[in-house]
């Protein structure tokens, strides 16, 4: 059963994630809506209807990009709609026009997410292009994933093909699925490097790095909880050093000693070149982490291996407190060095 409570922001945005799979939980409000959360942190909203005779899951987007409020009026429309049959379109289309109606009313993305998408689809699914999609067959399908390098990015366009496909079957440009027959691109799990002995050894090499500002947003990683463009595109006027608040976050005692020491001179916290925030320095990153003897540790990794191991609360200066003490416990042998 799903884990039942009114969907917030604030409860939202700190849910952890699972170790493994994914978690469901049910907004109290809407009860019919209900949100998956992965071992990746991806949450996305959906709702669940019984379609002529099959458990039918309909995804509505990803959070936050979906708005909680906005999510809550499309579960009417999108449950009244799953149970009209296909409307029946006898004039062919071809895949890339239907990719375009596919991207305009499926796709929530931010700019440069979507960008990325538009990329991964002009590289490696061209070949489809010209081709009505009503005549694309599972071979087709299959010749195309084989021809990409690397089966995570495989594995991913399959995916994205399974979803335009059953979009296209929504639509009534075609019937069936090609991708259902297809055999899942084999995946091999990344183990994240990330243990306490390695985020103390991580600490010292963040403090050799000379650049105060650099060497303050690598810090912020960890002392954050927020991946690292959030961290990076920090702006002063979201910051309430009075409340210990980031937005509606709270700040742990380390981060704001790390932020009120630093000159609040911009818009932005972490201020890049050509006057935006920073955005990749993973030249640094990679130094540093080789320092720290972990060479293949990510950013992201910090963040997934500290979220993991949050206590969550519902009162925002209970939460505060779990975090505070957390870090304690894990820079407990830095801190007394």
């Amino acid at each position: 059963m799903a884990h039942q409570f009114y969907f917030n922001p604030y409860i939202l945005d700190n849910l952890p994630a699972p170790t493994k799979g994914f978690d469901v939980v049910q907004d109290i409000s809407e009860p019919r809506l209900r949100m998956y959360i992965t071992s990746r942190g991806i949450k996305t909203f959906f709702v669940r209807k019984r379609v002529r005779g099959k458990d039918k899951r309909i995804l509505i987007g990803n959070y936050p990009a979906i708005d909680i409020e906005d999510a809550r009026s499309a579960v009417p429309n999108i449950l009244e709609n799953a149970t009209k049959k296909p409307p029946v379109r006898r004039k062919k289309i071809t895949f890339s026009d239907f990719l375009k109606i596919y991207l305009s009313n499926k796709v929530r993305r931010n700019e440069d997410s979507y960008t990325k998408l538009v990329r991964t689809i002009n590289r490696h699914l061209s070949g489809l292009f010209s081709m009505p999609i009503s005549s694309i067959t599972t071979s087709d399908l299959d010749t195309t994933i084989k021809n990409i390098s690397g089966n995570a990015i495989a594995g991913r366009v399959q995916e994205l093909l399974q979803s335009i496909f059953n979009y296209a079957i929504e639509m009534g440009y075609v019937k069936t699925n090609p991708v259902m027959t297809l055999d899942k691109v084999p995946q091999t799990r990344r183990i994240r490097p990330l243990n306490k002995s390695g985020l103390l050894r991580l600490v010292h090499a963040i403090d050799t790095i000379a650049d105060p500002i650099l060497r303050a947003a690598f810090f912020m990683l960890i002392y954050g909880f927020a991946p690292r463009s959030k961290i990076f595109s920090m702006s002063w006027q979201d910051l309430d050093f009075n409340h210990y608040l980031w937005n509606d976050k709270p700040l742990t005692d380390r981060a704001v000693l790390l932020l009120q020491d630093l000159p609040q001179d911009g818009q932005w916290v972490f201020p890049g070149r050509g006057g935006i925030h920073l955005s990749d320095p993973r030249t640094t990153w990679h130094r540093i982490a080789t320092l720290a003897g972990i060479p293949n540790l990510t950013m992201d990794d910090v963040h997934k291996f500290l979220m993991r191991r949050v206590t969550w609360a519902s009162d925002r200066e209970d939460f505060r407190s779990n975090l505070n003490t957390l870090l304690d416990e894990l820079l407990y042998t830095e801190s007394m060095l």
